[in-house]
């Protein structure tokens, strides 16, 4: 269903943090003239958190960084906030005097409590609220067995996913060509430091490429090295793996080039890495 047009929108990024082949920004920017965009570090899950040098929150931080900067550059921006999403997001739609805010839809369910909150206050506001499919190439509802229920099993849930696939589903979602629309607000927007939201430093820098340079960076790597998946992944000593998880997990690399990679090559360390892909799906 093609999405309502609008004056202004917000993009709301989460587990999304690229500014490429993105759900709800190319949703967005083709359904608005003015488009901001927006992270929150959630307090109600960064509070729960004990050890202030979490490498989770380290990788996030250093990729927010990364995609303002590369917002900036298209000319638009990222306003970074601090505290509780659930009143954070209204609270700034509002102050924008935005009509619709965009979101990719994340399936945890303390998430969909939040998402369900964020759009009741949206919505007493008069502003709409429009998540879209970004982290997984089918959702629930599209694999289903003949009587209309949910793989309860692996084997059969992959070869439905696999029959199911085409290279529509594939396709990168426009971002760059209506960048034009992207705005940037009245007011500073200035991003917190990883101290000020009450974290430390760690040796994430010594371990993992951050960002999308940094997923990009791995990709890169893993293209020369995935004919032998099958035959390496299972082994420490060996550069096996791809090192992309918690790209995929925080949306710095799009799950539709990854799997449009690996159906597109073939072969058997191609083929295990995608039915891996697939299982994070049934999953």
């Amino acid at each position: 269903m093609p999405t309502p047009h609008t004056e202004k929108a917000l993009v709301w990024f989460r587990r999304d943090l690229r500014d490429f082949d993105h759900a709800a920004l190319s949703h967005a920017l083709q359904s608005a003239r003015q488009v901001y965009c927006a992270f929150v570090f959630d307090t109600d899950i960064l509070g729960k958190l004990v050890d202030k040098a979490d490498r989770r929150v380290e990788f996030i931080w250093e990729s927010v960084r990364e995609l303002k900067h590369a917002l900036q550059d298209k000319g638009g921006d990222l306003i970074v906030l601090h505290g509780p999403a659930r009143t954070e997001i209204p609270a700034l739609a509002k102050r924008l005097d935005v009509g619709a805010v965009h979101a990719n839809r994340d399936y945890e369910s303390p998430a969909a409590l939040r998402d369900a909150a964020v759009a009741t206050s949206l919505t007493s506001d008069g502003i709409s609220f429009h998540l879209h499919k970004d982290q997984i190439i089918f959702e629930s509802e599209q694999i289903l067995t003949a009587e209309g229920n949910p793989y309860r099993v692996f084997t059969p849930y992959q070869r439905a996913w696999l029959k199911r696939l085409t290279a529509e589903d594939m396709a990168p979602l426009p971002v760059a060509a209506h960048a034009s629309s992207l705005a940037r607000p009245a007011f500073p927007t200035p991003l917190p430091s990883l101290q000020a939201i009450g974290f430390e430093r760690t040796n994430l820098p010594r371990l993992m490429p951050t960002g999308m340079s940094g997923a990009a960076q791995l990709f890169k790597n893993f293209q020369e090295r995935i004919d032998d998946y099958h035959a390496t992944r299972d082994y420490p000593a060996t550069k096996g793996p791809s090192y992309l998880s918690v790209h995929l997990r925080f949306g710095t690399i799009s799950v539709r080039s990854v799997v449009g990679y690996a159906w597109q090559i073939g072969g058997r360390g191609a083929e295990t890495w995608l039915n891996e892909l697939i299982w994070r799906e049934f999953y």
